[in-house]
């Protein structure tokens, strides 16, 4: 048997490279991994590249400046880390950063005397820390005391390692300072790691000390955007390659006596220069505006509130939060009161969210002092950019929040960092321009010697060989080439915005040409953003009820699903509006009910928190003087006295509710069905739970299951505000599902068809329940009516007793496979007994995803070729999942409308937000139309973009050569184009043409084939090298043929360079309507970019060039013919001969580029015997689709049980399994704020002192209406018999003092 052959395999590049031995980096393993080098400056070293800088006129600092990191490896010897003085960093898109050690004092005082001789200068003490604040450090005993009882940070330890100095270096905006003990550079940190979360309830507040050492660490708490000056913004502009060569071929030029040409090129420069700077101070004087901000905040100065400045901010400080909101200026851990706040900044959804206090892990002796994870503790945590629309707490106290991080560290610098730093595009086609533009240098390089070896032989000066060979150089290389290829970019973008698609990154436009791949989001994406009630499902006696489509004709004895929809929710009146997550609002809605909140005066009045109250509309009249002595309260009110906000991780929200007379407290529940059920008591679930389930999601329903428990009459109101939301969201009485319709928006399935007709790879990632992802999936056209899903389960096993497993079954009914049988794969063996079909779609949920990605990555690799549906997907697996289909050589769009998206955006090659928030910043393109019509928009728009680069730059490379051999010929006889010659060609015709040339529109419907990517693909180079060959033969053909004319009259070398000539009107003429021929040919435009008929200004721009190349070609006017400096053919017949050649060219070049550069036989049959015979390279999705298309034994698929039986043993598998840790950190994550325990108590023995009296003023009620002085002894048994003799909660404090409020009985 033949061995095959090795194939190379391309692939995507995405996350941190591999570190490699020998080398040191800093954030090793994360996104930001930098290589990292030490050196120091060297004399000898430094002397030496002087000497060279001024032997070459300054060309070398010049390359230098260029390239920073080369200037110091060459002026400085490389040692170690702690010796150095500058350190290189490279990341990991190869790009190169060079900074300066600092070493600084720790009053943030430079020190430049301190280290003479490597770090000895710098003394690490751990003398005594003097405060009287929780950061105190003391001596080692202290510190270690200290950091077992949590009360010590990273930062604390930062600054005692740092006692005396602390050395540094700045880059990207991010300070790295020196660890002694790793013996290398760490990113600073604020108090988001290796900080346990009782520290920040243990907080004080800073002595001014404090502040001070924190503010010369972390410096001030501002995200500054410097608009760069402008004689900096000049030098930069003037100092680039491009201009520098522009300046160098002006200097020849003006050498040469071609003072036209290079007095326009260097009008046109400046124009451009000043466009350029004024536009790049533009922008950033709008990012300044945008971004930098700063405000008055209250700080805890001892025992006061002082107004300071928010640049002064340092972690660990704590602020005050204003009752009335603010915009936060530094991301802050909340300790006390809800927020209610909107994070649109970061997240790009403007639905409100609340934000509740951080646990105290020593309210309850259950729970562990685990680390605060920023994460893991999102919901505790205020950030930066993102706006407080209101506080919630009771009397005068503060809402408080210790300070994490400031400046570029928070989530908004990060975000700004990101638009300051982007990640480079790494497109082939950029890369390729490069080196083309080094072959066209070598091609210049060859003319320079011919042009030198002919000039010395005839015994030229110095002076005019050196003029010659170097404006032969600025020939060949196109000054204007950078410029040109960005036309196609900038008119896509001017009608991508015409489309209501607006981009921040125009280098992705040509990138999103090259899409074969795109995500969506479904909810708001690929459906609508509302949802429509559609019915509710109850349950009665284990079964499920009649479908009701009215709420009010729900039975009495079903009166908990009614109530579980009007209080189970997060809603909030913001401004007088009813404001919350849609779904709720559409929900409540539905009820007829009507919500009332607190105000201020309340919850002064009583000194605590007031609930908020749901009644029946029209249930209280707003007249005040209705209320006597024998007002009767309703019995439909019920007060939600405490909140347990949703979370994805949880799949559920909940809350606590007390109705309005009732003895007792009761528990609403609502979320995913699956994760309902397995919270509630086995027999209050029917049994056909899964098939009732299956039957509404098929059918593409939103289902929410609802569940309710009862708490027993003794538990307090004091317990309910600390107990653990797992410690009551179990044994729940399943009540039914509410099932709401998410219609796919009108766009959608014409769409997803387009993509698929064009090849384009479709794939549906989302947050949803999988069977209505597989619903919509279906629906919307992903997967064909005939092609089968088949859905990929995975199971984690059990630690030393079983590998994890997967599992394959088809979603649809299993008699149409019967044939197939179970199959489990190991993570040892992983046999394939049965084959399925041909082709078919695979999907999984987040939970299946982080098994196979930790336990079966190869297998994974696998799926994501095939897979097409991706439910229960969280924001980081997203983003995993665009990383994995980047390696397997995909170029990945993405496309999402807000919340759980925007990492995902970043990390696509072409990310659109269907969001207006501010958060569409960090997102490529945003489209203002909300559906994914702008996803085939911007594709054709980036290949009609990426075609035009195409070819203009094929066109410039065939200007640059076909103006080369004009001027070579020439050469041969000395004589040259004279300098309106020049000018007419490069002005006249190159520029207009080039202009023009981009202007026409995109296609109007998507090919399958995609555009090329690669300048070095056959048919690119094949046609410069075949349009080059015609166009020498067109130009040496009529140089000599000229010759052979009776008229003829040889050219004459004269002192005064007049060449005024028969051989250069020949090669000049035919040259000019070569410029023009290749424009038209280059100018393609089906199946990317609509016919040149469509570009009106092209046409004219052709009528003009033509008419006048044509009038000086046959009859130039005296005038005219001096003015070029042309000497026209006696013989207007021979004139005319002229143009027939160049019809001939015409037509030979345009069947070049139609007939054989864009067949078939080239395109394909050439390109692949090309790759076979060089690269031998496929991308890793077609490699692997080959294996799945060969091997017919994967995947085994099982067909023993139901689609419903195997999502309920899914379910019961996650429940036996579930993780005791993950279980802890959600226990200690869950809980709501911490009330006031003086407030409670106050509130318990003033009722029991009142007896069972209601107080009640105008429609307002306080909280005594539903809390009795209830006995604390079931507390245990009631919560969890479990946990029974587990002391949860510390004990109260009885002795203290009792604050009276201002209430009175009525």
């Amino acid at each position: 048997m033949a061995k095959e052959k090795e194939v190379k395999v391309k692939v995507g590049l995405s996350g941190p490279p591999p570190m490699k031995a020998g080398f040191q980096y800093v954030n090793p393993g994360q996104e930001d991994q930098m290589e990292i080098s030490g050196y120091r400056p060297s004399l000898v070293r430094k002397v030496i590249v002087w000497f060279f800088i001024i032997i070459t006129a300054g060309l070398l600092r010049l390359v230098f400046y260029w390239l920073p990191h080369i200037f110091i490896k060459c002026t400085h010897s490389k040692c170690s880390l702690p010796e150095a003085k500058i350190v290189i960093l490279r990341d990991q898109y190869l790009q190169w950063f060079v900074s300066t050690v600092q070493i600084s004092s720790k009053n943030g005082q430079p020190t430049t005397s301190a280290m003479k001789d490597g770090v000895a200068g710098i003394a690490f003490s751990k003398s005594a820390y003097s405060s009287n604040t929780p950061l105190k450090m003391a001596d080692s005993k202290t510190s270690t005391a200290c950091e077992s009882e949590g009360r010590v940070s990273e930062v604390d330890r930062v600054l005692e390692l740092t006692r005396n100095l602390v050395r540094y270096f700045i880059t990207k905006r991010v300070k790295y300072i020196w660890d002694p003990d790793s013996q290398t550079f760490k990113k600073l940190e604020g108090l988001e790691k290796q900080t346990k979360c009782s520290y920040f309830h243990a907080c004080k507040g800073l002595t001014y000390q404090q502040q001070q050492e924190r503010m010369a660490m972390f410096g001030t708490n501002s995200i500054q955007i410097h608009v760069t000056p402008i004689i900096k913004l000049l030098f930069k502009e003037v100092l680039s390659p491009f201009y520098i060569f522009q300046l160098f071929s002006c200097g020849i030029w003006f050498a040469d006596e071609y003072y036209y040409y290079a007095s326009c090129i260097v009008v046109i420069s400046v124009v451009s220069i000043t466009a350029t700077i004024y536009q790049t101070r533009k922008m950033q004087r709008a990012l300044r505006d945008t971004i930098e901000s700063s405000t008055i905040v209250s700080r805890l100065s001892g025992d006061t509130y002082v107004d300071v400045n928010s640049d002064d901010l340092v972690p660990g400080d704590i602020i005050s939060i204003p009752r009335n909101g603010c915009f936060m200026q530094c991301d802050a851990v909340l300790l006390t009161g809800n927020c209610i706040i909107n994070e649109s900044m970061l997240t790009g959804e403007s639905v409100p969210v609340t934000k509740t206090p951080l646990p105290n892990p020593k309210m309850s002796k259950s729970q562990e002092d685990i680390l605060f994870n920023l994460k893991d503790h999102a919901k505790h945590v205020l950030f930066c950019g993102t706006h407080i629309l209101q506080t919630r707490f009771y009397g005068s106290q503060h809402v408080k929040a210790v300070v994490l991080r400031t400046g570029f560290s928070t989530a908004k610098g990060e975000l700004v960092r990101s638009i300051m730093f982007p990640k480079p595009v790494d497109f082939k086609f950029n890369r390729d321009t490069y080196i083309f533009v080094g072959i066209l240098a070598a091609i210049a390089g060859v003319g320079f010697i011919y042009t030198v070896v002919l000039m010395v032989q005839e015994s030229e000066a110095f002076a005019d060989i050196f003029l010659r060979s170097m404006d032969l150089i600025t020939i060949a290389v196109p000054p204007a080439l950078p410029a040109a290829l960005t036309i196609g970019i900038v008119f896509a973008q001017r009608r991508l915005k015409k489309s209501q698609i607006y981009c921040i990154s125009p280098r992705s436009i040509n990138v999103s040409g090259t899409i074969n791949a795109v995500c969506f989001d479904k909810t708001g994406t690929l459906t609508e953003d509302g949802l429509n009630m559609q019915s509710i499902v109850g349950v009665q006696d284990g079964l499920f009820t009649e479908e009701l489509h009215d709420i009010k004709a729900l039975p009495h004895d079903q009166a908990h699903l009614l109530h579980v929809m009007t209080a189970c929710h997060s809603l909030t009146i913001i401004d007088g509006v009813l404001s919350g997550d849609p779904l709720d609002l559409i929900m409540f809605d539905a009820t007829n009910w009507e919500l009332e909140e607190p105000g201020e005066e309340e919850t002064s009045r009583y000194d605590m928190i007031v609930p908020t109250i749901v009644r029946p509309k029209g249930s209280r009249s707003s007249n005040k003087e209705l209320f006597d002595e024998e007002f009767k309260p309703m019995h439909d009110e019920i007060a939600i006295m405490r909140q347990f906000t949703f979370t994805s991780s949880l799949q559920r929200m909940s809350v606590i509710t007390r109705k309005l007379g009732a003895p007792n407290f009761e528990l609403f529940t609502k979320g995913a069905p699956e994760m309902i059920a397995s919270l509630s008591k086995p027999e209050t679930v029917p049994s056909n739970f899964h098939e009732v389930l299956i039957n509404y999601t098929k059918h593409g329903y939103r289902v929410i299951a609802l569940a309710y428990r009862s708490f027993p009459t003794k538990l307090k109101y004091t317990k309910i505000q600390r107990i653990q939301r797992e410690q009551v969201e179990r044994n729940l009485t399943f009540l039914g599902f509410l099932v709401m319709e998410n219609r796919l928006k009108p766009e959608t399935t014409p769409i997803i068809h387009k993509l698929l007709d064009a090849n384009i790879r479709t794939v549906m990632v989302t947050g949803d329940n999988m069977l209505t992802a597989l619903s919509v999936a279906r629906e919307c056209g992903m997967v064909g009516e005939n092609q089968r899903i088949i859905l990929v389960q995975a199971f984690p096993g059990t630690p030393g007793k079983k590998d994890p497993w997967l599992e394959y079954m088809y979603t649809e009914d299993p008699d149409d496979h019967g044939h197939d049988k179970s199959t489990k794969e190991t993570k040892i063996s992983m046999p394939f007994d049965f084959h399925t079909d041909s082709y078919y779609h695979f999907a999984m949920d987040g939970k299946t995803w982080a098994i196979i990605r930790k336990h079966f990555p190869l297998i994974l690799q696998k799926i994501c070729v095939r897979g097409t549906v991706f439910a229960r997907m969280s924001p980081d697996q997203k983003s995993q999942l665009i990383e994995v289909l980047q390696e397997l050589g995909y170029f990945v769009g993405m496309c999402g409308d807000g919340a759980n998206d925007c990492g995902a955006l970043k990390t696509a090659h072409a990310g659109i937000s269907l969001s207006e928030a501010e958060a569409s910043v960090a997102s490529p393109f945003t489209s203002k139309q909300p559906n994914i019509e702008c996803v085939p928009t911007l594709i054709r728009q980036g290949r009609g973009a990426l075609v035009t680069s195409f070819g203009i730059f094929k066109y410039m490379a065939c200007y640059s050569l076909t103006q080369f051999v004009t001027v070579l010929i020439l050469y041969w006889i000395f004589a040259n184009l004279t300098d309106f010659e020049f000018l007419y060609i490069d002005l006249f015709l190159l520029t207009s043409l080039s202009v023009t040339f981009g202007y026409t529109n995109a296609y109007d419907s998507l090919s399958k084939d995609p555009p090329l990517v690669s300048l070095f693909s056959v048919a690119p180079v094949l046609s410069i090298l075949l349009h080059m060959g015609i166009q020498t033969a067109a130009q040496v053909f009529c140089y000599f043929n000229v010759q052979d004319q009776p008229w003829f009259v040889p050219y004459k070398i004269n002192e005064d360079d007049d060449y005024t000539s028969y051989e250069n009107m020949a090669v000049y003429v035919i040259s000019m309507y070569q410029y023009i021929t290749l424009a038209i040919v280059f100018s393609k435009g089906r199946p990317y970019r609509k016919t040149i008929f469509t570009n009106y200004f092209f046409l004219a721009n052709l009528f003009v060039c033509i008419a006048m190349t044509v009038w000086l070609n046959i009859y130039p006017t005296d005038e005219v013919a001096e003015f070029f400096e042309m000497k026209p053919a006696p013989s207007i017949p021979y004139r005319c001969v002229y143009l027939g050649i160049a019809v001939i060219n015409f037509f030979l070049d345009y069947f070049l580029e139609t007939f054989i550069i864009e067949s078939y036989f080239v395109q394909e049959r050439v390109q692949c015997w090309i790759e076979d015979l060089f690269s031998n390279s496929k991308y890793q999705y077609e490699i692997l689709e080959e294996d799945i298309i060969k091997d017919k034994s994967w995947p085994n698929v099982s067909s023993e049980e139901t689609l419903a039986q195997a999502f309920e043993r899914l379910d019961s598998q996650q429940v036996r399994d579930f993780d005791q840790s993950s279980l802890l950190s959600s226990l200690l994550d869950s809980a709501s704020e911490t009330q006031s325990i003086r407030s409670l108590r106050s509130l318990e023995i003033e009722t029991s002192q009142r007896g069972p009296v209601f107080t009640r003023e105008a429609s307002n009620v306080s909280d005594d209406i539903y809390i009795d002085n209830d006995d604390e002894s079931q507390l245990i048994k009631a919560v969890s018999p479990s946990l029974e003799g587990v002391d949860m909660f510390p004990d109260l404090d009885l002795e203290e003092e009792v604050t009276n409020t201002s209430a009175t009985n009525k």
